[in-house]
């Protein structure tokens, strides 16, 4: 799968798995797995921003982490410019490690309580052996101008801060490198609404300053408009849609990103009043043992046989639009047509199980609430 125009991906993830043995017993055997991230592809093409969303606990901060190699992978390729990264040893991933930075969650925790603010933002530029002392406080001192804060609090430590000065404090360290990716793992969830959008607006300043790639992680679909170029969504380490950001919030395609969208708070209270919220019901299925078939099934209301035996593959339903979906809707029966007979298609081992539609409007869907190929607009 490659990135959509712009010239080559800068970075791309194949058929990448993470997971986490759970082991018992005093020999401490693997009696069984988490499955956190389970056969994810993508790419990113250099200077776009992905915005990767999904409930708590769908393997997306794994995926992140895993991304940058701050975690091992299990199995999959992770390219970096077209560079195979998944198995470079400790040595050989240093001078990666420049290009690859990451703002992490936790304002609170990811920063050294008992290092200054100077030293925290110069680490990285010391430990890759940049500058003398006096340009490393040069150089921290500007970054901290850049995101916002005054050099003078180059003596403080973390403490002396508030959250959202902290978060930018993590900013200016993921910058001091000058990376082209960077991994933002919900820069903006711990922050007050009021500080998020002036976060929101300095990650898209700084993007254009320093010519970053954004992979943005959050679980908040408002705040992911506004920033993405495209969005991914994931549901229990899969991948369940990718789009270009506003068709994702027209045309919803797959069912659990149709149910996300309706939770969405809308500012206007006669809008907020039509429209109607999807509820789902029960819980998010182990990820030790994820369900057979489509993971989304035991809380799709047009779930049929067919979602509970074969998983569905991710199919193109054009303009860079894809779901993995055996009900899709928002889809008319061209564009399914297509998508269902085109030669590269992987969905051609699986046709004969779906459902085929014979009234020429849309695709036929199980269960009698929602109307799946009907347009949101």
């Amino acid at each position: 799968m490659s990135a959509t125009g712009g010239g080559p991906p800068l970075i791309e993830v194949k058929h990448v798995k993470k997971y986490f043995p759970i082991r018992k017993g005093l020999l401490q055997r693997e009696v069984a797995r988490v499955h956190a991230v389970d056969d994810v592809s993508f790419a990113v093409r250099e200077g776009e921003t992905l915005g990767l969303v999904g409930e708590s606990g769908c393997g997306k901060s794994t995926l992140g982490r895993t991304i940058v190699r701050l975690l091992e992978p299990t199995a999959g390729e992770i390219l970096f410019e077209g560079r195979p990264i998944e198995k470079l040893g400790a040595r050989r991933l240093r001078p990666l490690r420049r290009q690859m930075q990451m703002v992490f969650q936790d304002p609170y925790a990811s920063l050294n309580p008992r290092k200054r603010v100077g030293q925290i933002i110069g680490d990285p530029l010391k430990i890759h052996g940049i500058g003398d002392k006096r340009e490393r406080k040069a150089q921290a001192e500007e970054l901290l101008e850049t995101v916002g804060l005054s050099p003078e609090h180059y003596n403080r430590f973390p403490h002396e801060f508030s959250g959202g000065q902290r978060q930018r404090i993590g900013i200016a360290r993921a910058l001091a490198l000058r990376p082209k990716l960077v991994v933002a793992d919900e820069p903006v969830s711990a922050l007050d609404v009021s500080i998020q959008s002036q976060m929101l607006n300095l990650l898209e300043d700084l993007q254009t300053e320093f010519q970053l790639t954004f992979i943005f992680i959050a679980h908040d679909l408002g705040v992911v408009r506004h920033v993405s170029d495209r969005i991914a969504v994931m549901y229990l380490g899969k991948l369940v849609e990718l789009s270009p950001a506003e068709e994702l919030y027209q045309r919803p395609i797959m069912p659990y990103t149709e149910a996300l969208l309706s939770a969405v708070p809308v500012p206007d209270p006669d809008l907020a009043a039509k429209r109607k919220r999807i509820v789902l019901e029960g819980d998010v299925p182990s990820p030790i043992n994820p369900p057979t078939g489509c993971r989304f099934h035991p809380r799709c209301r047009y779930a049929t046989q067919v979602c509970t035996e074969i998983e569905p593959p991710l199919v193109d339903y054009g303009n860079g639009h894809l779901a993995a979906c055996h009900h899709p809707l928002n889809v008319d029966a061209a564009i399914l047509a297509a998508a269902h007979t085109a030669p590269e298609s992987p969905v051609e081992a699986d046709e004969a199980a779906l459902p085929h539609d014979t009234s020429g409007e849309s695709h036929p869907v199980a269960g009698e609430t929602g109307r799946p190929g009907q347009s949101l607009d």
